[in-house]
C-alpha cells in the first residue's frame, strides 16, 4: 500500500476510536429504560462498544508506523 493510503487508514482508525467512546456513552445513556433488564442491557452494550476503542487506537498507531516505513 502507498504511504498516503496507510496514513488515511491511520486517521480513520483514530476517528473511529473516538467515535467508539462517544457511541459507548450515548448507547449507555440513550438506550437505558426503567426496567432493570433494559438498563443492564444498555450498560453491557455500551461497554461492548467502548471496548472497540483500544483496538482502533492500536490499529491507528500500527498504520502510522507502516506509513512512515513506506515513505
Amino acid at each position: 500500500m502507498k504511504s498516503t493510503q496507510l496514513k488515511l487508514l491511520s486517521n480513520l482508525c483514530l476517528i473511529l476510536g473516538f467515535a467508539s467512546i462517544i457511541g459507548s456513552i450515548a448507547i449507555w445513556f440513550l438506550t437505558g429504560g426503567q426496567a432493570p433488564e433494559t438498563q443492564a442491557h444498555a450498560e453491557r452494550f455500551g461497554i461492548f462498544v467502548g471496548l472497540w476503542a483500544p483496538t482502533f487506537f492500536i490499529l491507528s498507531n500500527r498504520f502510522a508506523r507502516y506509513a512512515e516505513k513506506a515513505a
